[in-house]
C-alpha cells in the first residue's frame, strides 16, 4: 500500500468558517444598533414636555420608545 507524503502531514491551520464571519457581523450589529439607540436617548432627552407629548410620548417612555416597547395610546388608535 502506498502512502503520500501530503495525506500524512495536514496543516494544523482552519480558514474561518462562514459561521464565524456570521458571528462577528452579528456582534457588530449589536454595537452599532447600541450608539444608534443611544443617540435616539440623547436626541429625545434634548426635547421639552410638549413636543414629546406631539410625537405621543412622556419623558418616562423615552426609552421603552427607543426600544420599541410603548404601544400606541387609545387615543391614537381610534384616530
Amino acid at each position: 500500500m502506498s502512502v503520500t507524503f501530503s495525506n500524512i502531514v495536514r496543516p494544523a491551520v482552519r480558514k474561518p468558517t462562514a459561521s464565524f464571519a456570521r458571528f462577528v457581523s452579528t456582534c457588530g450589529d449589536a454595537v452599532v444598533g447600541y450608539f444608534v439607540r443611544r443617540a435616539a436617548i440623547a436626541t429625545l432627552r434634548e426635547l421639552d414636555d410638549r413636543a414629546l407629548r406631539d410625537i405621543g410620548i412622556t419623558r418616562t417612555e423615552i426609552e421603552e420608545a427607543v426600544h420599541g416597547l410603548v404601544a400606541p395610546s387609545e387615543q391614537e388608535r381610534m384616530s
